[in-house]
């Protein structure tokens, strides 16, 4: 199996080229800036011309939530046009794209997990053009999967559990919100998750049956503190220390952007149809930490 992945640095993409090792079957390759641009659609083209993929996967992003607000052009850019350019540059080689999108793309108000079905709704910048994304990848090439996830984090890149054990290397007390629920998810995970998806699509005839939106997600609903928590206690069994965590409201911690107070995904979709599901959340964080604090012992 062949699979092009558009970027190499980003979390999921990282994980990619790491999970891909695992996979004597699987021939992955990927490309980035400045050879391969979502901003350069020839660039795309070229690009999968070359390497003739049996399937795309596009977990790049302008993914800067806050800053979005101020670059919104930008985040169109990217997140709208670009998913559109490597969608139609997959259906230019005959192959299904599978393209990462997020949890911002609701409102958050619903009080139960959000499925597929549910209205889109977002209130930023960001959301916006990541349901946009969606709508172009759909538009463009009809054998599609547009996979949301949602509070990704790795041992590398920029993520929750990065920042708190960067904080709590420095201060006694840590505030973290409280009041906004969502599914953390290793990006390890989506990655395994993406290679079997990909498999799907070349070993059943019927790929329409996967066409569609998937959602991506962590098994185990908590809060940012509740995930804090979580973290910490996996310090603490591996004979660190653990600040105090004072919980706050989101109001308490203003951003430029506005985060969805509910992020929960349900994931019984990809069960169903996929026959995936991702491990709980005690499983995958700790193999984050592991290779943070034992393997590598350093954040770099």
């Amino acid at each position: 199996m062949r699979v092009f992945v558009i970027g190499t640095e980003g979390q999921v993409a990282r994980s990619l080229r790491e999970v891909a090792a695992s996979f004597d079957d699987l021939e992955l390759a990927c490309g980035c800036r400045p050879g391969l641009d979502l901003l350069n659609p020839a660039s795309l083209h070229a690009a999968l011309a070359d390497f003739r993929p049996d399937v795309v996967i596009n977990p790049a992003a302008y993914t800067a939530v806050d800053r979005a607000e101020s670059e919104p052009d930008l985040a169109f850019a990217i997140n709208r046009d670009g998913a559109r350019a490597a969608a139609v540059a997959a259906a230019d080689v005959g192959a299904p794209i599978i393209h990462l999108s997020t949890d911002y793309v609701f409102d958050g108000r619903k009080a139960d997990a959000y499925v597929e079905s549910d209205p889109a709704a977002p209130q930023g910048v960001y959301g916006r053009s990541k349901l946009e994304g969606e709508l172009a990848v759909i538009n463009a090439n009809p054998n599609h999967i547009i996979a949301r996830t949602s509070w990704v984090y790795a041992p590398f890149g920029n993520n929750f559990v990065r920042t708190m054990l960067r904080l709590g290397g420095s201060h006694d007390r840590i505030a973290v919100v409280d009041d906004q629920t969502g599914c953390p998810t290793f990006a390890a995970d989506i990655a395994v998750a993406l290679i079997e998806m990909a498999r799907r699509l070349l070993d059943d005839r019927d790929r329409a049956r996967y066409a569609g939106i998937v959602h991506l997600a962590g098994p185990d609903a908590m809060t940012w503190h509740g995930f804090a928590k979580a973290i910490f206690a996996g310090v603490v069994a591996r004979g660190g220390k653990a600040p105090i965590l004072d919980p706050i409201s989101t109001a308490d911690y203003p951003t430029a952007a506005v985060r969805p107070v509910n992020s929960r995904l349900s994931t019984a979709k990809l069960g169903s149809t996929f026959g995936i599901d991702l491990p709980r959340a005690t499983i995958s964080l700790a193999a984050c930490l592991h290779r943070l604090l034992e393997t590598e012992g350093r954040l770099s």
